[in-house]
């Protein structure tokens, strides 16, 4: 499998859903896009953005949160398993977790913006 620029925990909690769900590497087709928004001129010269599409289940996803296409890479990926895992009905802890972790961000995000406007 592919190493991504992200820790190896990371790494290994990607390879391990993919193997879990079934998903290997010669069922995905990945393309590479430019990318459009925020990032300057690098944004617009080079393809950053990533396309996935998972041949046996059709499911496609389209990531161009990062300057670097590596790292969109890892992102199109976790991505896609998340989408995978939802369309079998599997909803894992982890899952359940990372999107409380991720309501709590957004929350304390908003309450220091309220902060800085008074």
């Amino acid at each position: 499998m592919i190493h991504f620029p992200v820790s190896e925990e990371k790494n290994r909690w990607l390879r391990e859903r993919m193997e879990a769900l079934g998903v290997r590497e010669e069922d995905i087709e990945e393309k590479f896009i430019r990318s459009s928004g925020s990032g300057g001129q690098k944004v617009n010269k080079t393809s950053t953005c990533v396309y996935l599409r998972h041949i046996s289940t059709g499911i496609e996803v389209k990531c161009m949160r990062e300057r670097s296409q590596p790292l969109n890479r890892f992102l199109a990926r976790r991505e896609l398993v998340e989408k995978i895992s939802k369309g079998l009905g599997q909803i894992i802890s982890d899952d359940i977790k990372m999107a409380k972790i991720r309501r709590q961000k957004a929350r304390r995000k908003k309450r220091s913006q309220l902060k800085i406007q008074v």
